[in-house]
Protein backbone atom coordinates (compact mmCIF):
# COMPACT_ATOMS: atom_id res chain seq x y z
CA UNK A 1 0.00 0.00 0.00
CA UNK A 2 2.84 2.51 0.72
CA UNK A 3 4.24 1.82 -2.90
CA UNK A 4 1.02 2.02 -4.20
CA UNK A 5 0.71 5.68 -2.29
CA UNK A 6 3.62 6.68 -4.27
CA UNK A 7 2.98 5.49 -7.57
CA UNK A 8 -0.49 7.45 -7.90
CA UNK A 9 0.93 10.41 -6.73
CA UNK A 10 3.73 10.35 -8.64
CA UNK A 11 1.35 9.23 -11.71
CA UNK A 12 -1.33 12.20 -10.96
CA UNK A 13 1.56 14.49 -10.68
CA UNK A 14 2.37 13.56 -14.68
CA UNK A 15 -1.17 13.20 -15.69
CA UNK A 16 -2.18 16.55 -14.56
CA UNK A 17 1.46 17.99 -15.49
CA UNK A 18 2.25 19.57 -12.59
CA UNK A 19 5.77 19.49 -13.52
CA UNK A 20 4.90 22.69 -15.77
CA UNK A 21 4.58 24.98 -12.07
CA UNK A 22 7.67 23.67 -10.87
CA UNK A 23 10.45 26.56 -11.43
CA UNK A 24 13.01 23.62 -11.95
CA UNK A 25 15.77 26.49 -12.37
CA UNK A 26 15.31 26.98 -8.52
CA UNK A 27 16.01 23.37 -7.88
CA UNK A 28 19.19 21.64 -6.63
CA UNK A 29 21.10 20.26 -9.13
CA UNK A 30 19.92 16.43 -8.17
CA UNK A 31 16.37 17.03 -9.11
CA UNK A 32 16.82 19.25 -12.16
CA UNK A 33 17.31 16.02 -14.22
CA UNK A 34 13.48 14.78 -13.22
CA UNK A 35 12.96 17.31 -16.03
CA UNK A 36 14.15 15.49 -18.83
CA UNK A 37 10.76 13.75 -18.33
CA UNK A 38 8.66 16.34 -19.37
CA UNK A 39 10.15 16.05 -23.37
CA UNK A 40 7.77 12.52 -23.51
CA UNK A 41 4.85 14.51 -22.26
CA UNK A 42 1.74 16.16 -24.18
CA UNK A 43 1.78 19.62 -23.60
CA UNK A 44 -0.85 21.03 -21.12
CA UNK A 45 -3.72 22.25 -22.38
CA UNK A 46 -5.99 23.24 -19.09
CA UNK A 47 -4.57 26.27 -16.64
CA UNK A 48 -2.27 25.28 -14.26
CA UNK A 49 -4.54 26.05 -11.13
CA UNK A 50 -7.74 24.05 -12.42
CA UNK A 51 -4.95 21.28 -12.59
CA UNK A 52 -3.58 21.30 -9.33
CA UNK A 53 -7.71 21.62 -7.93
CA UNK A 54 -7.80 18.22 -10.30
CA UNK A 55 -4.87 16.91 -8.40
CA UNK A 56 -6.46 17.24 -5.26
CA UNK A 57 -9.77 16.15 -6.29
CA UNK A 58 -8.12 12.90 -7.57
CA UNK A 59 -5.50 11.89 -4.27
CA UNK A 60 -9.34 11.70 -2.13
CA UNK A 61 -10.35 13.54 1.49
CA UNK A 62 -7.42 14.59 2.85
CA UNK A 63 -5.63 16.27 -0.11
CA UNK A 64 -9.48 17.57 -0.95
CA UNK A 65 -9.19 19.36 2.96
CA UNK A 66 -5.85 20.40 2.15
CA UNK A 67 -6.93 21.98 -0.89
CA UNK A 68 -9.28 24.15 1.07
CA UNK A 69 -7.27 25.07 3.55
CA UNK A 70 -4.69 26.23 0.40
CA UNK A 71 -7.61 28.54 -1.02
CA UNK A 72 -7.81 30.66 2.47
CA UNK A 73 -3.82 31.71 1.88
CA UNK A 74 -4.56 34.11 -0.06
CA UNK A 75 -1.66 35.84 1.38
CA UNK A 76 0.26 33.38 0.01
CA UNK A 77 -0.61 32.19 -3.37
CA UNK A 78 -2.10 33.81 -6.51
CA UNK A 79 -5.02 34.94 -6.48
CA UNK A 80 -5.98 32.58 -9.72
CA UNK A 81 -4.82 29.39 -7.48
CA UNK A 82 -6.71 30.51 -4.19
CA UNK A 83 -10.07 31.67 -6.39
CA UNK A 84 -9.83 27.89 -8.07
CA UNK A 85 -8.56 25.86 -4.66
CA UNK A 86 -12.21 27.31 -3.42
CA UNK A 87 -14.01 25.55 -5.91
CA UNK A 88 -13.02 22.20 -4.38
CA UNK A 89 -16.28 20.22 -2.59
CA UNK A 90 -16.38 17.50 -0.20
CA UNK A 91 -18.43 15.48 -3.24
CA UNK A 92 -16.97 12.06 -2.25
CA UNK A 93 -18.75 8.88 -2.09
CA UNK A 94 -20.67 7.61 0.81
CA UNK A 95 -19.73 4.70 3.19
CA UNK A 96 -22.26 2.15 3.60
CA UNK A 97 -25.00 2.98 6.27
CA UNK A 98 -24.29 -0.58 7.91
CA UNK A 99 -20.79 0.38 8.24
CA UNK A 100 -21.56 3.95 10.58
CA UNK A 101 -24.07 1.75 12.29
CA UNK A 102 -21.68 0.11 13.34
CA UNK A 103 -19.01 2.93 14.40
CA UNK A 104 -22.16 4.85 16.43
CA UNK A 105 -22.25 1.05 18.71
CA UNK A 106 -19.04 0.83 18.89
CA UNK A 107 -18.72 4.27 20.29
CA UNK A 108 -21.78 4.76 22.51
CA UNK A 109 -21.92 0.99 23.54
CA UNK A 110 -25.08 0.67 22.82
CA UNK A 111 -27.53 -0.92 20.14
CA UNK A 112 -28.69 1.68 17.48
CA UNK A 113 -32.69 0.84 18.45
CA UNK A 114 -31.88 1.52 22.49
CA UNK A 115 -30.03 4.53 21.04
CA UNK A 116 -32.67 5.64 18.22
CA UNK A 117 -36.67 5.10 17.45
CA UNK A 118 -35.65 5.62 14.26
CA UNK A 119 -32.36 5.34 12.06
CA UNK A 120 -32.26 6.41 8.32
CA UNK A 121 -29.56 4.24 6.74
CA UNK A 122 -29.40 6.30 3.61
CA UNK A 123 -26.98 9.61 4.44
CA UNK A 124 -28.50 13.05 4.10
CA UNK A 125 -24.97 14.29 3.39
CA UNK A 126 -21.29 12.86 2.79
CA UNK A 127 -18.30 14.67 3.50
CA UNK A 128 -14.13 14.00 3.57
CA UNK A 129 -14.46 13.53 7.44
CA UNK A 130 -17.66 12.25 8.16
CA UNK A 131 -21.14 11.98 7.21
CA UNK A 132 -25.08 12.94 8.56
CA UNK A 133 -27.66 10.50 9.29
CA UNK A 134 -31.28 11.18 10.03
CA UNK A 135 -32.46 9.62 13.46
CA UNK A 136 -35.64 10.54 15.57
CA UNK A 137 -35.01 10.30 19.22
CA UNK A 138 -37.22 8.00 21.85
CA UNK A 139 -39.16 11.20 23.09
CA UNK A 140 -39.76 12.34 19.73
CA UNK A 141 -36.99 15.00 18.79
CA UNK A 142 -36.03 14.61 15.06
CA UNK A 143 -32.07 14.89 15.08
CA UNK A 144 -29.30 13.93 12.62
CA UNK A 145 -26.19 11.87 13.92
CA UNK A 146 -22.55 12.86 12.68
CA UNK A 147 -20.32 10.23 12.19
CA UNK A 148 -16.27 10.19 11.15
CA UNK A 149 -15.45 7.68 8.42
CA UNK A 150 -14.31 4.53 9.30
CA UNK A 151 -10.49 3.93 8.92
CA UNK A 152 -9.75 7.94 8.25
CA UNK A 153 -7.01 8.35 10.94
CA UNK A 154 -5.45 5.72 9.11
CA UNK A 155 -5.14 7.09 5.87
CA UNK A 156 -4.70 10.56 7.36
CA UNK A 157 -1.82 9.97 9.35
CA UNK A 158 -0.52 8.27 5.82
CA UNK A 159 -1.38 11.30 3.86
CA UNK A 160 0.51 13.76 6.09
CA UNK A 161 3.84 11.87 6.72
CA UNK A 162 3.89 12.10 2.80
CA UNK A 163 2.39 16.17 3.34
CA UNK A 164 5.49 17.10 5.48
CA UNK A 165 7.85 15.05 3.58
CA UNK A 166 7.32 17.14 0.17
CA UNK A 167 6.97 20.88 2.62
CA UNK A 168 10.74 19.86 3.74
CA UNK A 169 11.62 19.49 0.32
CA UNK A 170 10.03 22.58 -1.14
CA UNK A 171 11.36 24.66 1.68
CA UNK A 172 15.25 23.90 0.49
CA UNK A 173 14.19 25.56 -2.90
CA UNK A 174 14.56 29.16 -2.10
CA UNK A 175 10.86 30.60 -4.24
CA UNK A 176 9.07 28.59 -2.49
CA UNK A 177 10.71 28.99 1.45
CA UNK A 178 8.63 32.40 1.09
CA UNK A 179 5.30 30.27 1.20
CA UNK A 180 6.36 28.51 4.38
CA UNK A 181 5.35 25.18 3.15
CA UNK A 182 6.16 23.26 6.66
CA UNK A 183 3.95 25.93 9.01
CA UNK A 184 1.25 25.50 6.13
CA UNK A 185 1.53 22.00 6.95
CA UNK A 186 1.64 21.58 10.75
CA UNK A 187 -1.44 24.56 10.28
CA UNK A 188 -3.26 21.85 8.44
CA UNK A 189 -2.33 18.74 10.48
CA UNK A 190 -3.65 20.78 13.31
CA UNK A 191 -7.42 21.73 12.04
CA UNK A 192 -8.04 18.14 10.53
CA UNK A 193 -6.89 16.74 13.75
CA UNK A 194 -9.49 18.86 15.80
CA UNK A 195 -12.77 17.81 12.99
CA UNK A 196 -11.92 14.46 13.92
CA UNK A 197 -12.97 14.85 17.28
CA UNK A 198 -16.62 15.73 17.28
CA UNK A 199 -16.53 16.16 21.62
CA UNK A 200 -14.46 19.40 20.22
CA UNK A 201 -17.02 20.27 17.51
CA UNK A 202 -20.02 19.72 20.17
CA UNK A 203 -18.00 22.41 22.50
CA UNK A 204 -17.58 24.75 20.26
CA UNK A 205 -21.28 24.60 19.08
CA UNK A 206 -22.68 24.89 22.53
CA UNK A 207 -20.64 27.91 22.93
CA UNK A 208 -22.12 29.77 20.15
CA UNK A 209 -25.66 28.64 20.84
CA UNK A 210 -25.21 30.13 24.58
CA UNK A 211 -23.59 33.36 22.51
CA UNK A 212 -26.54 33.57 20.51
CA UNK A 213 -29.63 32.62 23.36
CA UNK A 214 -32.57 34.08 22.30
CA UNK A 215 -30.89 36.39 19.35
CA UNK A 216 -32.94 36.94 15.98
CA UNK A 217 -29.75 37.05 14.16
CA UNK A 218 -28.40 33.47 14.58
CA UNK A 219 -29.49 29.89 15.86
CA UNK A 220 -27.25 27.18 16.37
CA UNK A 221 -28.95 23.74 16.85
CA UNK A 222 -29.20 22.32 20.28
CA UNK A 223 -26.86 19.16 21.08
CA UNK A 224 -27.61 16.00 22.45
CA UNK A 225 -24.53 15.69 25.28
CA UNK A 226 -25.81 12.15 26.43
CA UNK A 227 -24.92 10.49 22.59
CA UNK A 228 -21.78 12.57 21.57
CA UNK A 229 -18.82 10.94 21.55
CA UNK A 230 -15.01 11.80 19.46
CA UNK A 231 -16.65 9.62 16.54
CA UNK A 232 -20.08 10.39 17.24
CA UNK A 233 -22.54 13.84 17.65
CA UNK A 234 -25.42 14.12 17.49
CA UNK A 235 -27.69 17.18 17.41
CA UNK A 236 -30.97 18.60 16.73
CA UNK A 237 -32.65 18.51 13.20
CA UNK A 238 -32.73 21.70 11.87
CA UNK A 239 -35.26 22.99 8.94
CA UNK A 240 -34.13 25.87 6.85
CA UNK A 241 -33.04 27.20 2.90
CA UNK A 242 -29.41 27.10 1.89
CA UNK A 243 -28.54 30.26 2.12
CA UNK A 244 -27.29 29.43 -1.60
CA UNK A 245 -30.88 28.81 -2.93
CA UNK A 246 -31.80 32.36 -3.74
CA UNK A 247 -34.49 31.57 -5.98
CA UNK A 248 -35.90 30.33 -3.08
CA UNK A 249 -35.04 32.94 -0.57
CA UNK A 250 -36.46 35.45 -3.21
CA UNK A 251 -39.48 33.60 -4.03
CA UNK A 252 -40.18 33.18 -0.35
CA UNK A 253 -40.61 37.21 0.06
CA UNK A 254 -37.01 37.13 2.19
CA UNK A 255 -35.66 40.66 2.71
CA UNK A 256 -32.24 40.22 0.55
CA UNK A 257 -30.66 43.39 2.12
CA UNK A 258 -31.81 42.76 5.21
CA UNK A 259 -30.36 39.02 5.37
CA UNK A 260 -27.22 40.10 3.77
CA UNK A 261 -26.72 42.84 6.71
CA UNK A 262 -27.23 40.60 9.85
CA UNK A 263 -24.28 38.43 8.25
CA UNK A 264 -22.26 41.23 8.66
CA UNK A 265 -23.58 42.30 11.72
CA UNK A 266 -23.00 38.12 13.03
CA UNK A 267 -19.39 38.23 12.45
CA UNK A 268 -18.81 41.76 13.85
CA UNK A 269 -20.34 40.74 16.69
CA UNK A 270 -18.98 36.96 17.25
CA UNK A 271 -15.29 39.05 16.94
CA UNK A 272 -15.75 41.61 18.94
CA UNK A 273 -18.46 40.99 21.16
CA UNK A 274 -17.69 37.26 21.63
CA UNK A 275 -14.16 36.69 20.91
CA UNK A 276 -15.39 33.09 19.69
CA UNK A 277 -16.80 33.07 15.81
CA UNK A 278 -17.44 30.28 13.70
CA UNK A 279 -14.14 30.22 11.01
CA UNK A 280 -16.28 27.65 8.15
CA UNK A 281 -18.85 29.57 7.08
CA UNK A 282 -19.27 28.25 3.65
CA UNK A 283 -23.19 28.00 2.21
CA UNK A 284 -23.04 24.53 2.78
CA UNK A 285 -22.91 25.36 6.77
CA UNK A 286 -25.42 28.13 6.72
CA UNK A 287 -29.22 27.99 6.46
CA UNK A 288 -32.09 30.84 6.88
CA UNK A 289 -34.68 30.00 8.93
CA UNK A 290 -37.96 32.03 7.02
CA UNK A 291 -40.66 32.04 9.84
CA UNK A 292 -40.56 35.60 8.93
CA UNK A 293 -38.97 36.40 5.77
CA UNK A 294 -39.08 40.18 6.52
CA UNK A 295 -36.66 39.40 9.65
CA UNK A 296 -34.77 36.33 8.02
CA UNK A 297 -32.38 34.69 10.82
CA UNK A 298 -29.25 32.31 10.21
CA UNK A 299 -29.02 28.61 11.20
CA UNK A 300 -25.34 27.43 11.64
CA UNK A 301 -24.08 24.21 11.45
CA UNK A 302 -20.74 22.16 11.61
CA UNK A 303 -18.60 24.11 14.10
CA UNK A 304 -15.49 21.99 13.86
CA UNK A 305 -13.49 24.78 12.94
CA UNK A 306 -13.34 28.24 15.53
CA UNK A 307 -11.78 31.22 15.57
CA UNK A 308 -10.67 33.07 18.91
CA UNK A 309 -8.98 36.34 19.24
CA UNK A 310 -7.43 37.89 22.35
CA UNK A 311 -8.26 41.25 23.51
CA UNK A 312 -5.30 42.71 22.30
CA UNK A 313 -5.84 41.36 18.71
CA UNK A 314 -9.34 42.69 19.25
CA UNK A 315 -8.32 46.27 20.17
CA UNK A 316 -5.72 46.29 17.08
CA UNK A 317 -7.99 44.75 14.49
CA UNK A 318 -10.54 47.65 15.38
CA UNK A 319 -7.65 50.36 15.34
CA UNK A 320 -6.90 49.46 12.55
CA UNK A 321 -10.28 48.58 10.64
CA UNK A 322 -11.40 52.24 11.72
CA UNK A 323 -7.95 53.28 10.47
CA UNK A 324 -8.65 51.73 6.59
CA UNK A 325 -12.35 52.95 6.65
CA UNK A 326 -10.46 56.68 7.51
CA UNK A 327 -7.38 55.83 4.81
CA UNK A 328 -5.27 56.53 7.56
CA UNK A 329 -2.21 54.50 6.26
CA UNK A 330 0.39 56.23 8.69
CA UNK A 331 -1.91 54.40 11.65
CA UNK A 332 -2.28 51.16 10.10
CA UNK A 333 1.52 50.91 10.34
CA UNK A 334 1.82 52.04 13.47
CA UNK A 335 -0.72 49.81 15.21
CA UNK A 336 0.96 46.82 12.67
CA UNK A 337 4.36 47.61 14.73
CA UNK A 338 2.73 48.07 18.40
CA UNK A 339 0.79 45.08 18.19
CA UNK A 340 3.83 42.89 17.52
CA UNK A 341 2.14 41.59 14.18
CA UNK A 342 6.05 42.95 12.34
CA UNK A 343 9.13 43.44 13.85
CA UNK A 344 9.96 46.24 16.38
CA UNK A 345 12.33 47.76 13.94
CA UNK A 346 10.10 48.11 10.98
CA UNK A 347 10.59 51.20 9.39
CA UNK A 348 6.94 52.98 9.93
CA UNK A 349 7.32 55.36 6.65
CA UNK A 350 8.19 52.63 4.47
CA UNK A 351 5.78 50.36 5.39
CA UNK A 352 3.64 53.13 5.45
CA UNK A 353 4.30 54.01 1.57
CA UNK A 354 4.13 50.34 1.02
CA UNK A 355 0.49 50.22 2.51
CA UNK A 356 -0.93 53.56 0.37
CA UNK A 357 0.35 52.16 -2.65
CA UNK A 358 -1.74 49.08 -2.65
CA UNK A 359 -4.75 50.77 -1.09
CA UNK A 360 -4.99 54.05 -3.01
CA UNK A 361 -5.77 52.40 -5.88
CA UNK A 362 -8.44 50.04 -4.69
CA UNK A 363 -9.93 53.18 -2.74
CA UNK A 364 -10.25 55.09 -5.97
CA UNK A 365 -13.57 52.99 -6.51
CA UNK A 366 -17.03 53.56 -5.51
CA UNK A 367 -16.74 52.10 -1.59
CA UNK A 368 -19.66 49.53 -2.51
CA UNK A 369 -17.56 47.89 -5.08
CA UNK A 370 -14.35 47.20 -3.09
CA UNK A 371 -14.11 43.56 -1.48
CA UNK A 372 -12.67 44.66 2.27
CA UNK A 373 -11.90 40.84 2.28
CA UNK A 374 -9.78 41.33 -0.77
CA UNK A 375 -7.93 44.46 0.61
CA UNK A 376 -6.72 43.00 3.97
CA UNK A 377 -5.29 40.16 1.78
CA UNK A 378 -3.22 42.28 0.31
CA UNK A 379 -2.22 44.33 3.39
CA UNK A 380 -1.05 41.21 4.54
CA UNK A 381 0.69 40.15 1.67
CA UNK A 382 2.71 44.05 1.92
CA UNK A 383 2.88 42.83 5.16
CA UNK A 384 4.90 39.59 4.17
CA UNK A 385 7.77 41.86 2.56
CA UNK A 386 8.35 43.21 6.30
CA UNK A 387 8.54 39.64 7.78
CA UNK A 388 5.04 39.83 9.06
CA UNK A 389 4.87 36.33 10.79
CA UNK A 390 2.09 34.04 10.28
CA UNK A 391 -1.29 35.03 12.63
CA UNK A 392 -3.12 31.97 12.44
CA UNK A 393 -6.67 34.06 14.91
CA UNK A 394 -5.88 36.52 11.06
CA UNK A 395 -5.91 34.32 8.73
CA UNK A 396 -9.17 32.17 9.87
CA UNK A 397 -10.86 35.75 10.65
CA UNK A 398 -10.02 36.58 6.73
CA UNK A 399 -11.00 33.39 5.37
CA UNK A 400 -14.28 33.92 7.33
CA UNK A 401 -14.44 37.46 6.17
CA UNK A 402 -14.42 36.64 2.85
CA UNK A 403 -16.94 33.89 3.43
CA UNK A 404 -19.08 36.72 4.60
CA UNK A 405 -18.44 39.29 2.06
CA UNK A 406 -19.04 36.89 -0.59
CA UNK A 407 -22.42 35.25 0.60
CA UNK A 408 -23.51 39.18 1.40
CA UNK A 409 -23.30 40.40 -1.88
CA UNK A 410 -24.29 37.17 -3.53
CA UNK A 411 -27.68 37.71 -1.75
CA UNK A 412 -27.88 41.66 -1.98
CA UNK A 413 -25.32 42.80 -4.78
CA UNK A 414 -25.80 46.09 -3.62
CA UNK A 415 -24.12 45.31 0.03
CA UNK A 416 -22.07 48.26 1.19
CA UNK A 417 -20.00 46.45 4.25
CA UNK A 418 -17.97 49.31 4.73
CA UNK A 419 -21.28 51.44 5.77
CA UNK A 420 -22.46 48.35 7.27
CA UNK A 421 -19.69 47.40 9.70
CA UNK A 422 -18.04 51.16 10.56
CA UNK A 423 -21.03 52.35 12.51
CA UNK A 424 -20.38 49.04 14.90
CA UNK A 425 -16.83 49.74 15.13
CA UNK A 426 -17.23 53.08 16.68
CA UNK A 427 -19.91 52.08 18.77
CA UNK A 428 -17.64 48.90 20.07
CA UNK A 429 -14.58 51.03 20.61
CA UNK A 430 -16.64 53.69 22.36
CA UNK A 431 -17.69 51.85 25.06
CA UNK A 432 -14.46 49.57 25.04
CA UNK A 433 -12.45 52.63 26.07
CA UNK A 434 -15.67 54.83 27.80
CA UNK A 435 -15.54 54.94 31.57
CA UNK A 436 -18.53 52.53 31.81
CA UNK A 437 -16.09 49.99 30.66
CA UNK A 438 -13.51 51.08 33.02
CA UNK A 439 -15.68 51.64 35.51
CA UNK A 440 -17.87 48.29 35.19
CA UNK A 441 -14.41 46.13 35.34
CA UNK A 442 -13.48 47.87 38.34
CA UNK A 443 -16.66 46.85 40.05
CA UNK A 444 -16.05 43.23 38.92
CA UNK A 445 -12.27 43.40 40.11
CA UNK A 446 -13.13 45.07 43.32
CA UNK A 447 -14.02 41.85 45.20
CA UNK A 448 -10.84 40.18 44.30
CA UNK A 449 -8.61 43.40 45.54
CA UNK A 450 -10.68 43.08 49.00
CA UNK A 451 -9.98 39.54 49.36
CA UNK A 452 -6.61 40.41 48.80
CA UNK A 453 -6.40 43.67 51.16
CA UNK A 454 -5.00 41.88 54.29
CA UNK A 455 -2.07 40.78 52.40
CA UNK A 456 -1.00 44.24 51.01
CA UNK A 457 0.55 45.69 54.53
CA UNK A 458 3.20 42.89 54.31
CA UNK A 459 4.25 43.47 50.83
CA UNK A 460 4.32 47.66 50.99
CA UNK A 461 6.28 46.93 53.94
CA UNK A 462 8.57 44.66 51.68
CA UNK A 463 8.81 47.04 49.00
CA UNK A 464 9.43 50.46 51.53
CA UNK A 465 12.17 47.90 53.44
CA UNK A 466 13.98 47.58 50.11
CA UNK A 467 13.55 51.36 49.03
CA UNK A 468 15.22 52.01 52.56
CA UNK A 469 17.96 49.71 51.48
CA UNK A 470 18.98 50.72 48.29
CA UNK A 471 21.27 54.03 48.25
CA UNK A 472 21.67 56.53 47.65
CA UNK A 473 17.83 56.67 48.23
CA UNK A 474 16.58 58.69 51.63
CA UNK A 475 16.18 56.52 54.62
CA UNK A 476 12.60 55.82 55.05
CA UNK A 477 10.61 55.00 58.44
CA UNK A 478 9.27 51.52 57.88
CA UNK A 479 7.14 51.33 60.45
CA UNK A 480 5.42 54.95 60.02
CA UNK A 481 5.28 54.54 56.13
CA UNK A 482 3.99 50.89 56.35
CA UNK A 483 1.11 52.30 58.61
CA UNK A 484 0.46 55.41 56.42
CA UNK A 485 0.49 53.05 53.26
CA UNK A 486 -1.88 50.84 54.61
CA UNK A 487 -4.13 53.62 55.56
CA UNK A 488 -4.15 54.99 52.21
CA UNK A 489 -4.98 51.36 50.98
CA UNK A 490 -7.83 50.78 53.35
CA UNK A 491 -9.20 54.60 52.62
CA UNK A 492 -8.63 54.32 48.84
CA UNK A 493 -10.97 50.58 48.36
CA UNK A 494 -13.37 52.49 51.23
CA UNK A 495 -13.73 55.19 48.09
CA UNK A 496 -13.87 53.28 45.52
CA UNK A 497 -16.14 50.99 47.94
CA UNK A 498 -18.34 53.45 47.84
CA UNK A 499 -18.32 54.46 44.15
CA UNK A 500 -18.89 51.11 43.30
CA UNK A 501 -21.89 49.95 45.68
CA UNK A 502 -23.02 53.70 46.97
CA UNK A 503 -25.45 55.86 45.71
CA UNK A 504 -25.58 56.79 42.12
CA UNK A 505 -25.30 60.23 42.11
CA UNK A 506 -22.08 60.69 44.55
CA UNK A 507 -20.06 57.25 43.09
CA UNK A 508 -17.85 59.20 40.89
CA UNK A 509 -16.46 61.62 43.57
CA UNK A 510 -16.26 59.44 46.32
CA UNK A 511 -14.30 57.25 43.94
CA UNK A 512 -11.96 60.23 42.88
CA UNK A 513 -11.80 61.13 46.13
CA UNK A 514 -10.07 57.67 47.32
CA UNK A 515 -7.69 57.41 45.12
CA UNK A 516 -6.87 60.66 45.77
CA UNK A 517 -5.92 60.10 48.84
CA UNK A 518 -4.38 57.08 48.03
CA UNK A 519 -1.68 59.19 45.39
CA UNK A 520 -0.95 61.76 48.60
CA UNK A 521 -0.50 58.72 51.62
CA UNK A 522 1.75 57.47 48.89
CA UNK A 523 3.55 59.90 48.11
CA UNK A 524 4.35 61.20 51.52
CA UNK A 525 4.40 58.39 53.16
CA UNK A 526 8.10 57.83 51.27
CA UNK A 527 8.91 61.35 52.25
CA UNK A 528 12.64 61.82 54.31
CA UNK A 529 12.12 61.86 57.95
Amino acid sequence: MYWLRIWRIGWLILRYRLDTLIPWAALPLWLRWLAIGAWFLPTPKTPGPMRLRLFFEALGPVFIKFGQILSTRRDLYPPEYADELARLQDKVPSFPGTQAIAVIEASLQKPITELFADFSVEPLASASIAQVHAATMHDGRAAVVKVIRPHIQKVIRKDLAWMRALAKLLARVPEARRLRPVEVVHDFEQTLLDELDLVREAANATQLRDNFTDSDLLYVPEIYWDYCHRHVLVMERIYGTSIDEIDALKAAGTDMKMLAERGVEIFFTQVFRDSFFHADMHPGNVFVDLTDPKKPRYIGIDCGIVGTMAEEDQHYLAMNLLAFFNRDYHQVARLHVESGWVPATTPIHQFEQAIRAVCEPIFARPLKEISFGLLLIRLFQVARRFDMEVQPQLVLLQKTLLNIEGLGRQLYPELDLWQTAKPYMEKWLKERIGFKRTFNTLRQQLPFLLEQAPEFPYYLQQMVKQLAKAPPAPQVRVESASNRSMSALILALAGVGLAVYGDQVAQHTLMYVGIGIALVAGITSLRRP
